[in-house]
C-alpha cells in the first residue's frame, strides 16, 4: 500500500521568460509556494513515510541558498544577469531552460529532490507548484 505526505515551501523570486512575445518575458517577481509529496509503500519505525521538519529543513535550506529574494534566468540571459549582479551584488540562479513554473517543476524533481533525499525509501513523486493565486503546475513521476 502506498502512504504519501506532503510539505509546503514558500519563496519570493524573480524570472523572466526568453523567445517569446508575452508579458512574462519582463522581469517580474512571485510569491511561489512549492508543495512536495512523498510517497512510499513502507512507514518507517515511527511510522512515517518522511519526517516533516526534517525534510522541511532540507527544502527550505535549499530555496534560500539558491531561489528565495533571488533572480533565476535561462542561460542565454546572462548579460541581463551580470548587471544586475552587477549593481545589487545579488547572486543569480542560471538555468538551461525558460524558467517557468512547470520547467523550475521539473528541475526540482529531476536534479533537486534526487540529491537532498538520497539513501531516503520515500521519494518525491509529485510536486505543485503555484506561481500566482490563478496559475499552477503539476509534475508528477
Amino acid at each position: 500500500m502506498k502512504t504519501t505526505c506532503t510539505i509546503s515551501v514558500n519563496f519570493t523570486g524573480a524570472h523572466r521568460l526568453v523567445g517569446q512575445d508575452i508579458p512574462c518575458s519582463a522581469l517580474h517577481g512571485h510569491f511561489y509556494r512549492v508543495d512536495f509529496t512523498f510517497t512510499s509503500t513502507e512507514l518507517d519505525e515511527y511510522g512515517m513515510v518522511i519526517e516533516f521538519d526534517s525534510a522541511k529543513e532540507l527544502l527550505q535550506g535549499w530555496f534560500v541558498e539558491n531561489w528565495d529574494h533571488n533572480i533565476i534566468l535561462h542561460e542565454s540571459d546572462r548579460n541581463l544577469g551580470e548587471a544586475i549582479s552587477a549593481i545589487t551584488k545579488q547572486k543569480i540562479f542560471y538555468v538551461g531552460f525558460n524558467p517557468t513554473a512547470e520547467n523550475l517543476g521539473r528541475y526540482l524533481m529531476n536534479e533537486i529532490c534526487p540529491k537532498l533525499f538520497a539513501g531516503k525509501t520515500a521519494k518525491c513523486t509529485r510536486i505543485h507548484m503555484q506561481e500566482t493565486p490563478e496559475y499552477s503546475a503539476t509534475i508528477e513521476s
